[in-house]
Order: structure tokens, then C-alpha cells, then sequence
């Protein structure tokens, strides 16, 4: 009778073995395919890069706002056409400090 089931047991491992083994290889191909796939594929890069990533949306619609605004009024309250154009360039090459200054304050 114990002979009976120690030859059951082992059957029964056997058998979990192979299933694991078989579990193991599945695993191991989807694996290989993820990283196929991956390799495959074409990388975006996610969310906002560059110079105004740092900024939330508001942060920015002000900026663009408020740049439109000053470039209305230059256009509108200066007569001369080459002060115009001086105070735009002005103004452009100005906005990215303005903007540092007013708004990365970490207080």
C-alpha cells in the first residue's frame, strides 16, 4: 500500500514538473515576443518636452495672452514703425526672463 502511493506521489510530481516546465517555456516565449514587440516598435516620447514643459496650461495661455497684449499695445500706441519693430524684438527677446522671474519664485 505504501508502495502504492509513494508511486502515486511521484507521478503526481512528475506531472507538476512537466507543468511547470511547460508554464516556464510559455512565460519565457511571451517574454521573448514582449521584447520583440518592444524593440520593434517605435518609441514616442511621452507628455510636454522642452522649454515649456515646465509650465501648467494656464501658465502658459498667460504667457501667450499677456505677450498679445503688449504686442497690441505697442502696435497701438507707437506710431513709429521702426520703434514698433524695436520694441517687439524688445519684447521677444525680454519674455523668457520675464517669465523666469515671475514665475519660478520659490518662496
Amino acid at each position: 500500500m505504501s508502495r502504492e502511493r509513494a508511486r502515486r506521489r511521484a507521478a503526481r510530481e512528475a506531472e507538476v514538473a512537466r507543468e511547470r516546465v511547460v508554464r516556464q517555456r510559455k512565460v519565457a516565449r511571451r517574454q521573448r515576443r514582449r521584447a520583440l514587440v518592444r524593440r520593434m516598435t517605435p518609441q514616442w516620447r511621452r507628455g510636454r518636452t522642452g522649454r515649456l514643459a515646465r509650465r501648467s496650461r494656464g501658465q502658459r495661455a498667460a504667457i501667450v495672452g499677456l505677450t498679445g497684449v503688449a504686442l497690441l499695445l505697442i502696435w497701438t500706441f507707437v506710431d513709429d514703425l521702426a520703434l514698433r519693430l524695436v520694441l517687439v524684438v524688445l519684447l521677444l527677446l525680454v519674455l523668457p526672463a520675464i517669465v523666469v522671474i515671475a514665475l519660478d519664485r520659490r518662496i
